[in-house]
């Protein structure tokens, strides 16, 4: 696997580093086939319980590399669309993933590198973090879902004024307005984000993937749906050996062992 995404592991918690600081972890060839191939790796390992996603140096993800998404006038569009929805697909594989995801934005997370951070399921952000969906000041459409997702979590008013201005927001400010979980000093970034992926680690993983889908499906499902859903995902959790853990657990006021079956 190519050195340009970093693959840790700390027992149920898989940390993936963009690894490319001297481009600021710009989306090259390079490192996209690096992040799809190790999304794939993890993609049913039993024993991942949590992905945290960051980056090396002094940034997250600064987004495309320029130098790539450059065609100019006269380009070939029907070509630079498929090979656009190509390469949005190629990062936002993260939301495949059954187990919750962290990223933990150490530095500048711009335009596609910000929604890279976006499709994960939490954001934890340094407070002097950088973040920037920059897309109308390159003179570019927003990509890779960027209006989903930024509306999703933000508003819409919120996400309007975010991609007309273009203007860059820090740690501090994406947390008050609902971008990021919550940002906390640059030392203490990864600590805290490791924190957050142990504490959801140490829970049940078969209502953990389920309960997640059950998030993503709620957000275009009405009320009658979800209960419905509920009503056939509870009893499966209610099924498996994990649940019995868990209610030995409490009753001997001891911490649950959950393995997945």
């Amino acid at each position: 696997m190519s050195d340009a995404v970093l693959v840790s592991r700390d027992g149920g918690v898989v940390t993936l580093t963009f690894n490319r600081p001297d481009v600021r972890n710009a989306m090259t060839v390079e490192l996209t086939d690096a992040f799809t191939d190790a999304i794939s790796s993890l993609r049913g390992d039993p024993e991942v319980r949590c992905v945290i996603v960051t980056g090396a140096g002094k940034s997250f993800c600064a987004g495309g590399d320029l130098s790539w998404i450059q065609p100019g006038p006269g380009a070939d569009v029907p070509s630079m669309r498929a090979k656009m929805r190509g390469f949005y697909q190629r990062f936002l594989v993260v939301r495949s993933l059954d187990v919750p995801t962290i990223a933990a934005i150490n530095g500048a997370a711009i335009g596609a590198g910000l929604c890279v951070a976006m499709a994960c399921d939490l954001r934890v952000a340094a407070e002097d973090a950088k973040l920037s969906t920059a897309f109308l000041r390159l003179g570019m459409h927003p990509g890779m879902a960027a209006t989903f997702l930024l509306t999703r979590l933000v508003g819409t008013a919120r996400a309007a004024e975010l991609f007309f201005t273009a203007k860059t927001i820090d740690g501090v400010e994406a947390e008050r307005i609902g971008l990021v979980n919550r940002a906390v000093p640059a030392g203490a970034l990864l600590d805290e984000a490791r924190a957050l992926a142990n504490e959801i680690a140490a829970n049940a993983p078969i209502p953990m993937g389920m309960t997640k889908r059950a998030i993503y499906l709620a957000e275009r499902a009405d009320l009658e749906t979800m209960t419905e859903y509920e009503g056939l995902a509870q009893p499966i959790t209610m099924a498996t050996a994990d649940l019995l853990e868990g209610l030995d657990a409490v009753k001997n006021k001891r911490p649950p062992n959950f393995e997945g079956r």
